[in-house]
């Protein structure tokens, strides 16, 4: 090692600073002991891992000799285990659901658990989670459990909250699955057209030919196309006052109340008489389910009449992005006190905070 360094002293140029070449060969020597020193390392580890895997070797070849336990009996054993646990937790009086969902036919099938080895009630309420579809799909694999009338029942009751034939005796052969279908079929049919779709509901016996039955449907009912239900309630105004009565807007603040209406009633694109219609309706019915507020505040259904269309101009006015300037809100109070005079200023200024923080009303 030496004579190299030597021998690459006397190569260099005199340009070259003798402290570099001392450096140079410095670190030449570290790194040819870092080589020697890691080889050594890695011959040792290389033995050391040799080892290791010939001792499992002979320690598994010596285990089959003694007859130690294998495999197979090692998984029966841990079987045996939880299945003595599990009968511990039935002597304490605790469900053996462990049991339940490791029920298999066989040892080698797997997939999704019978549904007829569980107790009923637990497949029932699997089973309530489906909708219609994917229920009668079930019944093509567990026939009696799909079809149960419970199930459907409930599926019926959770769509169309109400039907005249709900409160009846059922007729003979009756069936809450059929009963599903003709429902279905006759949303469908309102949705193209209105009359159409009421008089099927009352030629299957569904609903009864009164004003307040057909309201009860409508207010129970989320499948109905809002644009056909307003054009029908436009001309069936005696079907509309039912469904007014309906609603309760008992302690509930105006903007709040008039968003619950128009969820249920929705208001028409554009002002008309028909809109007047349903502002004026619903401030009876506010002022009626409220008798204590209005005598607190002084306010009466023409008040809450001027209100009601205050709030809708101030929704179009705050979310129509083709206004640049909104209307402040002591321009909205100004407006409205002078609408309604007997209106106190912080009534007409909680409005304003209610619209501007939540929106439109009749959105």
């Amino acid at each position: 090692m030496v004579g190299v360094m030597r021998s690459f002293a006397a190569s260099v140029d005199s340009r070259y600073h003798l402290k570099q070449v001392t450096l140079f060969c410095i670190s030449l020597h570290i790194s040819t002991s870092t080589y020697e020193t890691t080889r050594q390392k890695g011959s040792q580890m290389g033995q050391g891992l040799w080892r290791v895997a010939r001792n499992q070797q002979l320690q598994q070849e010596s285990y089959s000799e003694q007859g130690y336990l294998t495999r197979e009996q090692s998984r029966r054993m841990t079987a045996g285990g939880i299945s003595n646990a599990n009968h511990r937790k039935q002597a304490q009086g605790g469900i053996d659901i462990y049991h339940l969902l490791k029920t298999r036919k066989s040892k080698e099938q797997e997939g999704f658990i019978n549904l007829e080895m569980l107790p009923p009630e637990l497949s029932f309420t699997i089973l309530s989670y489906l909708n219609a579809t994917d229920l009668c799909l079930a019944s093509c694999v567990w026939q009696d459990l799909a079809n149960d009338e419970l199930l459907w029942q409930g599926l019926c009751k959770s769509t169309w909250g109400h039907c005249s034939i709900y409160n009846k005796n059922p007729p003979l052969g009756f069936s809450f699955r059929r009963l599903y279908m003709q429902l279905d079929e006759g949303s469908l049919t309102f949705n193209a057209n209105p009359d159409e779709g009421v008089n099927y509901f009352m030629s299957k016996g569904i609903l009864d030919d009164s004003p307040k039955e057909i309201a009860k449907f409508i207010f129970c009912t989320r499948t109905l196309n809002w644009k056909k239900l307003r054009i029908y309630l436009d001309e069936r105004r005696d079907v509309l006052d039912d469904l007014v009565t309906l609603h309760n807007f008992r302690n509930q603040f105006l903007p709040n109340a008039l968003r619950e209406f128009f969820r249920h009633i929705h208001a028409p694109e554009e002002r008309g008489e028909y809109l007047e219609t349903l502002i004026t309706k619903f401030s009876h019915r506010f002022c009626a389910c409220n008798p204590d507020l209005m005598r607190e505040l002084g306010l009466s259904p023409d008040a809450v009449y001027v209100l009601c269309y205050s709030l809708i101009l101030l929704s179009i006015d705050l979310s129509s992005p083709h206004v640049k300037n909104k209307m402040s809100k002591r321009e909205f109070i100004r407006n409205t006190r002078r609408a309604a005079q007997n209106i106190s200023e912080d009534f007409v200024g909680h409005l304003y905070d209610n619209i501007y923080l939540i929106g439109h009303v009749a959105a």
